[in-house]
């Protein structure tokens, strides 16, 4: 240790150890000694005092000059108080019993208010509206500790009124919350006081799916269930006593409670029950629960299986699982965790147990399959080398799950569809008789079928068992020596199932070590930002999947075959993150490109707004600041356009961070897009972006010139290059504009399009011209019918438009708008003029040299198309009585651009016009907007008016 750091450890521990209490947050908070003080064996001030304090000082009132009373300022010292008040309760691990018995109840209320709104809990929205499932694991802990404490609170007696009146109004609210956490069937996370500091730091430096990342304190899913029940049956217990059905909520929540203790064990960090408590509420609840056989009460399917896993009962738990198949009392999740439980046992060498786990599996498989989920992986994997006594249990257990007499259709045909896959899977005939012969299968399948398959098995030449999906680890499926390595590389080029591209590896990986196999294909091509990262991985197997797993994956993303390209990448990521941060983050940017991809090639198309979430996740990719991570260009490419073609302008504008505009050029150009759109209305000597825009692209398009002085000392041209003075390549440049879209189509509109199906199988047999055929005649007979549904008006005109006969478009579309507002006496239903529609006849009018009709229909969208309009004015050939459409202009920026527009040409006249519009009084700016509104419905009455009388 150098002299100056003793000098400095000296001082440090010659310090009082409590500092004065007037100053002794502001110790803390100056020289950020909160860790070292909370690590001491008796901290004075105590944690709970720490944090009555920082939220005392952070909630102090301010005084203005008046000497008027003001609240707290949200400052950056207050801010700070408040996130040391929170990591204090971090350090306390978020332990509701001490915070609840130490602290008062507006201060406890208002340290969960805070945790709250650093979890990014939406202020203002009820939590009981909220999917707990879908949020990330931290803001659903946050919610969950809210509504556990909200819900205990009021049980307290001394408390102020205006909490009282909050909490029981939050009462319902907070127990429809915890129920529905019992549903949630993944781990959650808490904050640690590493994780707040985190979220304190700036947006950029920390990665974009933090929020959603698996960072905190991990809660496993039984250890909350377990609390959150306890809590409920507490609620439930109080409520009692006004309401006696209500007990049997408690009882169920609190056997539930004994049953996850005996699953968990009593000495979970994050459960703080205390079961003497619990006993005693139990007890109380089979009293205030009476039954004419409390026995049978206590033995509930739960209470017989653990008593049996105690007592080594394996046996009589198979027993009730058979049972459970026809009642299906027991949670899937629960007999799963069982099976997990018997295969730790056998792994820790009790080999006796080898025969439970298979019966145990294929008791959960059959009940699977009953109700039509897939087979499991661990069915698969004991199921790898069948026997008889396997087999004749299997059978058993189908027989004994199903009752032929009751069972509905849908479940004998997935009973029937899974011992036909069996079977399927079966190398040896013997054993492929045994189901056949079986009577369920005799029941369950015709004659023809039965016999079809036996004969399809005969036939069938000796061969690898491709039915059966691996195991989750890599080495335990054995190689085939019947299968050679040709045949299996032909079958991993084709291939595109990720278990069943991992089978083939393992096989190939068995049979020599001398391949890499990766390179089995040349067109499994790998980006080479990604190639040196997972050629760098040395296991040979887990290199050639990851490898193999993206290629594929971007193989079928190109063509756009976006589940298989899903489920590859998904298994990708999973095999990834096991070794590599690095590569799963690769494979998260990877997802996101698929993810708005299939939303552009999906629901997109027609308009649909993408979701919040992957907004989010677009945002938080362009954000992110993680080092030595490969990035495909690609990636921020299409982010970029993304976040243009959906409008969020504000984002690119106003809320991207100011590294991003230095470091990302697509952003910048972005930023400087959704600023000139925003822009355009404006004033044009406000449009600075559009200047700025206008040199970086000059910049993209200039070119550098080489030159060369030769012998005779005359410089010579040698060779022109494209300037390196831009912000990304012209290349770059033009392929990033292709992805900007427009919004309209020549789809045909229809008023319950979704019920039909949105693909063709066999598109080549259909004949297009009988269809449309089909399509008009049907579109005319109900006109003749209904002349006045407005639906069929707009189908009628949208064949029109898709065929190039835009006058007569028009005539319907008209029309469509006339019947249903009483010959626009009324304001067309936004739901018939949808923006979709007034394009379409801004196209119309604009194909047929209608002008100025373009201008005006410009107005009615929901964001006015200045571009298409002075566009549009700007042509001299108009075929429509141009300044006589004036009166029907309401936007007065589009009157002052006529106004300068025939200044500029020398037409005075029709300047005095377009002048005289302007100075109406119904469209000065400083009128109500009520009244501004009543001028434009007017305007478009007027216009529609005289557009039907032009068009009809």
């Amino acid at each position: 240790m150098s002299a100056e750091a003793a000098d400095r450890e000296a001082a440090t521990s010659s310090r009082p150890c409590t500092p004065p209490q007037t100053c002794w947050f502001e110790f803390l908070l100056e020289e950020s000694l909160l860790e070292k003080h909370l690590r001491k064996p008796c901290p004075d001030p105590a944690p709970v005092q720490l944090i009555v304090q920082f939220l005392e000082q952070a909630s102090k009132p301010s005084v203005n000059e008046q000497n008027q009373v003001q609240p707290p300022p949200d400052n950056k010292r207050n801010r700070i108080l408040k996130l040391l008040a929170l990591k204090v309760a971090a350090h306390l691990k978020w332990d509701l019993d001490i915070l609840e018995k130490s602290l008062s109840v507006p201060v406890l209320n208002m340290l969960l208010n805070e945790l709250l709104c650093i979890s990014k809990v939406p202020p203002g929205t009820k939590h009981v509206d909220m999917d707990l499932a879908t949020l990330p694991p931290t803001t659903a802990m946050a919610i969950l500790l809210y509504n556990r404490c909200m819900n205990q609170m009021q049980q307290e007696k001394e408390l102020t009124e205006n909490i009282l009146k909050v909490l029981k109004e939050q009462a319902s609210d907070s127990i429809l919350v915890l129920e529905a956490a019992l549903k949630l069937d993944k781990d959650l996370y808490v904050h640690t006081m590493r994780t707040l500091d985190l979220l304190a730091m700036e947006p950029g430096m920390v990665n974009g799916e933090a929020e959603s990342s698996t960072a905190g304190l991990k809660i496993r899913t039984e250890e909350m269930q377990c609390q959150v029940c306890y809590d409920l049956g507490a609620a439930y217990f109080q409520q009692g006593s006004t309401n006696a059905a209500v007990y049997e909520n408690a009882r169920e929540k609190f056997f539930r409670t004994k049953e996850l203790i005996a699953e968990i064990g009593s000495l979970s960090l994050h459960c703080t029950i205390d079961e003497k408590r619990l006993a005693g509420y139990c007890q109380a609840c089979d009293v205030l629960v009476p039954s004419s056989d409390s026995t049978s009460q206590q033995l509930t399917p739960y209470s017989q299986v653990h008593i049996c896993l105690r007592s080594g009962s394996y046996q009589d738990v198979v027993k009730i699982f058979i049972e459970d198949n026809l009642t299906f009392s027991l949670p899937v999740q629960f007999r799963q965790s069982v099976l997990r439980e018997l295969f730790q046992k056998a792994q820790q060498g009790n080999e006796a147990l080898e025969e439970i786990c298979f019966k145990v599996c294929a008791c959960n498989t059959v009940r699977d399959i009953l109700e039509g989920r897939t087979i499991s992986v661990q069915f698969n994997q004991l199921f790898l080398r069948p026997n008889k006594e396997k087999i004749d249990f299997l059978l058993e257990v189908c027989s004994r799950s199903i009752n032929l007499e009751k069972a509905s259709d849908s479940l004998k045909g997935n009973m029937a569809a899974f011992l036909k896959n069996v079977c399927l899977g079966l190398e040896d005939l013997q054993y492929v008789f045994m189901i056949s012969s079986h009577e369920l299968f005799i029941t369950l399948l015709k004659d023809e079928e039965r016999k079809l398959l036996v004969d399809q098995m005969r036939k069938r030449s000796p061969r690898v068992n491709l039915c059966i999906k691996p195991v989750t680890s890599f080495y335990d499926i054995p190689a085939s020596a019947s299968v050679n390595i040709g045949q299996l590389e032909h079958q991993l080029i084709l291939s595109v199932d990720p278990w069943r591209i991992r089978q083939i590896l393992i096989e190939l990986h068995g049979m020599t070590s001398e391949r890499q196999f990766w390179t089995v294909s040349n067109k499994w091509e790998v980006p080479s930002v990604y190639s040196g990262v997972i050629l760098g991985i040395k296991d040979s197997l887990t290199r050639d999947l990851v490898y193999i797993l993206l290629a594929k994956g971007l193989h079928c993303s190109a063509v756009k075959d976006f589940p298989h390209a899903k489920q590859l990448f998904a298994a990708c990521l999973e095999l990834v993150t096991e070794f590599s941060p690095k590569l799963r983050q690769v494979m998260l940017n990877e997802m996101l490109l698929l993810d708005i991809h299939t939303h552009e090639a999906g629901t997109g198309q027609s308009g649909e707004r993408p979701p919040s979430d992957l907004i989010s996740r677009v945002r938080g990719y362009l954000e992110m600041r993680l080092p030595d991570i490969p990035l495909r260009q690609v990636i921020a490419e299409e982010c970029v356009a993304f976040m243009l073609n959906w409008r969020e302008n504000e984002y690119l504008t106003l809320q991207v961070p100011a590294f991003l505009l230095q470091s990302n050029p697509y952003v910048k150009l972005g930023q400087l897009l959704a600023a000139t759109c925003k822009e355009l209305p404006g004033p044009k000597e406000s449009r600075r972006t559009a200047k700025d825009l206008w040199e970086v692209v000059v910049q993209i398009c200039s070119v550098s010139s080489q030159h060369k002085r030769g012998n005779d000392g005359r410089v010579s041209l040698i060779k022109q290059r494209e300037s390196t003075l831009g912000i990304m390549y012209r290349s770059e440049l033009l392929s990033f504009i292709k992805k900007l879209r427009e919004d309209i189509v020549n789809d045909i509109t229809a008023e319950h399009i979704s019920i039909w199906p949105s693909s063709i199988p066999n598109l080549q047999s259909v004949d297009f011209e009988a269809v449309a055929i089909t399509v008009k005649e049907l579109v005319r007979y109900a006109l003749s019918i209904n002349p006045n549904n407005h639906s069929w008006l707009i189908i009628q005109a949208d064949i029109y438009f898709a065929t190039n006969q835009y006058s007569a478009a028009l005539h319907y579309y008209l029309q469509a708008g006339a019947v249903c507002s009483d010959f626009f006496n009324k304001a067309v239903p936004p739901d018939v003029y949808t923006d979709q529609v007034i394009k379409r006849m801004i196209k119309c009018c604009s194909l047929l040299n209608c002008h100025t009709q373009v201008a005006i229909l410009c107005q009615f969208l929901r964001e006015i198309d200045y571009k298409t309009a002075f566009k549009s004015l700007q042509e001299q050939n108009s075929h429509d009585a141009m300044d006589s459409y004036y009166d029907y202009i309401w936007d007065v920026t589009i009157l002052e651009y006529l106004t300068y527009l025939h200044h500029k040409r020398g037409e005075t006249d029709k300047r005095q016009i377009a002048i005289k519009a302007i100075g109406q009084t119904e469209l000065n700016a400083s009128n109500p907007e009520e009244v501004l509104q009543l001028a434009a419905q007017r305007r478009k009455k007027k216009f529609l008016q005289a557009m039907a009388k032009l068009y009809f």
